[in-house]
This record gives structure tokens, sequence and C-alpha cells, in this order.
């Protein structure tokens, strides 16, 4: 019978007997546990001379000899010659050390499992008895699909000393275009503060138990100001928790990512950003709009609607190779068209509004810079909604539409 244990090896020798294409590939994981690396070969594989190289391992140029066994936890066989691996696997079982033999795995005193890591949670598969390695890793692609996919329940079920943030960006709405990574931190949350646009259906499927705190902006309306959502993702980490703050977008796409981060930084909570799809260039594709394409775009200006017309902006709306996608600008488009046709914009500059993307009321409305805002006035064009300015923007430009979740 195998028992599946995990071993700490931070510091702790691990000897390589052998230095060829299987030592390179094993020796990745224990540089990674930060194992104390002894290698022993007459010479080395280039893979295994890179890592004895970048990560200043130690390398004896010779055969292997029993006393390289001293101080030893594991060690590792996989010379090419099965008769040494042997010799190798009985002077550990004579030292009580336990034995990977590359060359007979059923008769070494310890194996190699098939194994993969989602956050402080390892998952390995070995044979029992008869080694099948090729039948132990499609188990684990499997089981690492389930936790990528963010459906295994790997929250924490017991306090941890510190805690932690990670800034996910949600994408423009449907649950399929997070990440993995963006899944799989969600799983392990013991907070989710959550923006009221992008992938929120996702916080249906999250632990039972996990708090959710809803701090999304409506225009006119913010329920906690950004101060306040600081203070929050500050205080919940401070109290050991995992803090995913769920974003719509890219948390750095005018999603305020950066200053979260600061606040995290400046607290001393450790912060990772999960980049999401942003709408700027989703929601126009979803309408058929491409922000570039050969021969027609070959640029894009980004805009925040409340910003007004700038200088560069004026370029871009001259420019007949530049799109410009404005985002949160409903409400001020009326000012920034009147203020750019006073100052020479073209006035038949293809616009599209793209509102509610990737859902089913997504609509698209047309018009040109000099009549935009009387037609998004007469169709009540709403937030969310992306607003596309350039030769993209206009009807004969035939590109597929993405695909609706």
């Amino acid at each position: 019978m195998t028992i599946m244990l995990g071993l700490g090896l931070i510091g702790r020798r691990v000897v390589f007997a052998g230095g060829g294409a299987v030592a390179a590939r094993r020796i990745r994981r224990f540089i990674d546990e930060r194992a104390d690396i002894l290698v022993v070969a007459p010479e080395l594989d280039a893979e295994t001379a890179q890592l004895v190289a970048e990560h200043g391992i130690r390398w004896l140029p010779r055969r292997i000899a029993e006393s390289d066994l001293d101080e030893a936890w594991l060690a590792h066989a996989a010379t090419g010659d099965a008769a040494v691996d042997a010799r190798v696997a009985a002077w550990c079982e004579k030292r009580r050390v336990f034995c990977v033999n590359s060359s007979d795995g059923a008769h070494g005193s310890a194996r190699m499992t098939a194994s993969s890591r989602a956050g402080d949670v390892v998952v390995g598969v070995a044979s029992d008895t008869g080694v099948d390695p090729r039948r132990a890793a499609a188990v684990h692609a499997v089981l690492r699909e389930v936790m990528e996919s963010g459906s295994a329940p790997l929250r924490r079920r017991r306090a941890a000393a510190a805690g932690s943030v990670a800034l996910v960006g949600s994408g423009p709405g449907p649950v399929d275009l997070l990440t993995l990574r963006a899944r799989r931190l969600l799983a392990e949350a013991d907070v989710v503060i959550a923006d009221r646009l992008g992938a929120t259906g996702v916080l249906d499927e999250l632990d039972p138990d996990a708090l959710i705190v809803h701090v999304g902006k409506a225009p006119g309306h913010h329920a906690v100001d950004q101060d306040g959502i600081n203070d929050l993702i500050v205080r919940h980490a401070r109290d050991g928790k995992r803090v995913v703050r769920l974003k719509g977008g890219d948390p750095f796409v005018f999603g305020r990512g950066g200053e979260e981060v600061s606040a995290c930084l400046a607290a001393g909570v450790p912060v990772e950003v999960v980049p999401g799809v942003t709408s700027a260039v989703s929601v126009p594709l979803s309408a058929g709009i491409p922000v570039t394409h050969r021969g027609t775009a070959s640029a894009m200006h980004l805009i925040n609607g409340q910003s007004g017309v700038t200088d560069a902006t004026m370029a871009a709306l001259a420019d007949p190779a530049v799109t410009t996608v404005v985002l949160m600008g409903v409400g001020a488009f009326a000012g920034l068209a009147r203020e750019a046709l006073g100052r020479g914009a073209p006035t038949d500059l293809p616009v599209a509004f793209v509102e509610r993307g990737f859902s089913d009321d997504q609509r698209t409305v047309r018009a040109t810079l000099e009549t935009a805002a009387v037609a998004a006035r007469e169709a009540a064009v709403r937030n969310p909604a992306v607003i596309v300015l350039g030769r993209v923007a206009r009807a004969g430009l035939l590109i597929p539409a993405a695909i609706r979740a």
C-alpha cells in the first residue's frame, strides 16, 4: 500500500543521482519547494546544466557514492543505468532515506506524483501497486481542470495568521470570460468585495459561507466611496481573510486598481492583480466592431468620458487611422461632442453606442459625430455603454459579432 504524504523539504537535502532529462523535469519541482539540492553525475543534460547554473545548485561531476547520501532526506535515482539506480535505492533503504527509483518506480520507497497547486492546496496522483505514470497523469489532468475551473471547494476552513488581497478583473459580464486564476481565487475567497458590473453571476457559485460585500457605483450614486472601499479591503485582509476585490473589466483600465494596490501596500497587506477582459475592446467586438482593423484603423485612443476633450483626443478624432473609445461617457457625451465639433472635429465621423454589451438586451445605435448626441437621446441610450468613434464604427464594416453568453 502507498500512503500519500506532503513532505516539507524547505532547506532539506535532496540528492539527485544522474543529470539527464528525467532529472531536469524533477529538479524543477524541488526548486519550487526550496529544497537543498545536490546533483551527482559525470555529466549534465543541457537543461539540467542550465538549472544548476541559474539556481546555484551544487553539482559533483562524478558517479554517485554512498557517502553522497549523508544528510539526505530524499534521493532521486535517474542515472540511466538500472543497476546503479538499484544500488542507490539499496543504500537509501539501509540509511532509512526515502528514494525515488526512476528505473523501476515500483521498487523505490517513494514515488513522484502528478501534481498541481491551487493556492496553498496541492493535489497529487500516484499509482499504488504497479506504476502507471500515464494513467496518473490522465487522472491528474481531470482533477487539475476541476481546481482551475473554480468549482472545487478551495476555501479554507481554518483561519490563517495573515490575509491577502487579489484585485480580479471580471471582464464585460459573461462568467466564462473570467480567467482560470480568477476562478480559482474566487473559490478560495473568504470575502468578495464586488462591483455592480462585470461577471457578477459568478457570485452565485461561491462558497455559501463566503462574505459578499457589494460596493458597486452607479452614475450619481456611490454607495461606498473609494476610501471606504480601500478601508474594507485592508480591514478584512488584516483580519486574516483572503479578500477578492471583484472589478468589472480590467482593474487598471479606469478601475482605480492602482489606488487599491497602493492602499494595500501602504498597510503592509500582500496584494496581487489578475487582469480581466476590458470592455473597451470586448464590448465593441460583441457588436462586430474591431477597435483596430487592417486598412481602416491602426491605433486606438481610450478616454474616460468625464475627462473632457484634450488636445490628444482632438488629434485622435482628426486622424482617420485612429479609433477613439469612450468609457463611462453616456451622460457627458453631448458636451464632449459639442466641444469636439467646436474645435474642428469631422462632422461625419462615424459613432457607435454599444449598450449593455454581452447581455440579451444588447443593442447598437449608430450615427455621426454631428448627429450622435440627438440619436442617443432619442434612443434613450443608458449606461453601461461603450462609445466608439472612427471609421471602424460605420455600419458597412462587416465583421462577425462575438458570440454572446
